[in-house]
């Protein structure tokens, strides 16, 4: 039997995670120097309906080892024998480092378990890691054993395509989500930016005119890069405005041949402090290494424009 389990910042729903049977390390929250368990002490409703009158941002805090110790130790005692911990990219957080030290000192008690507990940096965010992990459970359910998910995990995870869209870009620059290019530039943009993970942390790629504009530019690089044999499925993400969400698959499902599952599903709040509201993700397997980056779009932009007045 193998145990899955992930760091909440992994964002998949609760449906998700008990038909799966995935356990969760949650993150801790604190707001107004009170300390709560991301998505257990506080739901990401609640948390979005007062995140703007905060005087103060809200902190995060990492699962401390001692957090991931205690679930590898229940699942051998629940009997099973292979476990499989995938965390938030190591570049945006400790989560990783505190499930390694946790690894190493079970592997003091459980020498036996050496090849079979892997530890996985995602180098993903949110339901990027989310998709890695969903991946693994239903490989798990179709019986392919440890062995090769971690394969698989190790393999593609770096073709977790990320896109995420903010309102306000200053949680994600306090918190040095972004990399410090990618903060300087944000700060000039007037538009709404849009990125994607590089190297572990985010980068801004893009940038729109409007939400209208950010969920063309989602649907048409899907088109371009999406991996047809790889994406099982997609996710959206949302963090408090849930009909955008609804409008970014319904276009998927009109304007593109993908025929998969489209999974909605919301951010929660150690994810939300850091993007705050009106934010939407998307997340894909991508084909090959296709570059994207701001320049390359804007030039694909100008020819878009070109092209278009040519065939007026």
């Amino acid at each position: 039997m193998i145990k899955i389990l992930a760091d909440s910042t992994c964002d998949l729903s609760k449906e998700v995670l008990e038909k799966y049977n995935i356990c969760i390390a949650p993150l801790t929250i604190c707001i107004k120097d009170k300390d709560y368990r991301d998505r257990i002490d506080i739901t990401p409703d609640e948390f979005y309906g007062f995140i703007e009158d905060l005087d103060t941002p809200p902190t995060t805090s990492m699962p401390s080892p001692a957090e991931y110790l205690k679930i590898f130790k229940k699942a051998i005692q629940e009997g099973h024998r292979s476990i499989l911990c995938i965390c938030m990219s190591s570049g945006t957080s400790g989560s990783y480092q505190s499930a390694v030290i946790a690894r190493d000192y079970f592997l003091e008690e459980h020498p036996e378990m050496i090849e079979k507990i892997h530890v996985l940096d995602s180098k993903c965010m949110s339901h990027g890691s989310g998709w890695l992990i969903l991946k693994s459970a239903r490989m798990r359910e179709r019986g392919v054993d440890f062995a090769e998910i971690v394969e698989f995990n190790e393999t593609y995870k770096t073709s977790v395509k990320h896109y995420l869209s903010v309102d306000d870009l200053d949680h994600l620059i306090r918190s040095g989500r972004l990399t410090n290019a990618s903060a300087f530039v944000g700060k000039l943009l007037k538009l709404k930016p849009i990125m994607t993970m590089k190297k572990g942390k985010g980068a801004i790629v893009a940038k729109e005119r409007g939400r209208k504009k950010v969920l063309e530019h989602y649907v048409s690089e899907f088109s371009r890069r999406v991996d047809y044999e790889l994406t099982d499925f997609i996710i959206i993400g949302y963090t408090s405005d849930l009909t955008f969400a609804e409008n970014l698959k319904h276009k998927i499902e009109r304007d593109t041949p993908y025929m998969g599952e489209i999974y909605i599903m919301q951010m929660g709040v150690a994810v939300g402090t850091h993007v705050g509201l009106g934010a939407i993700s998307m997340f894909f397997m991508e084909k090959g290494r296709i570059k994207d980056n701001l320049l390359i779009n804007e030039v694909h932009g100008l020819a878009a424009l070109k092209n278009q007045f040519l065939r007026s």
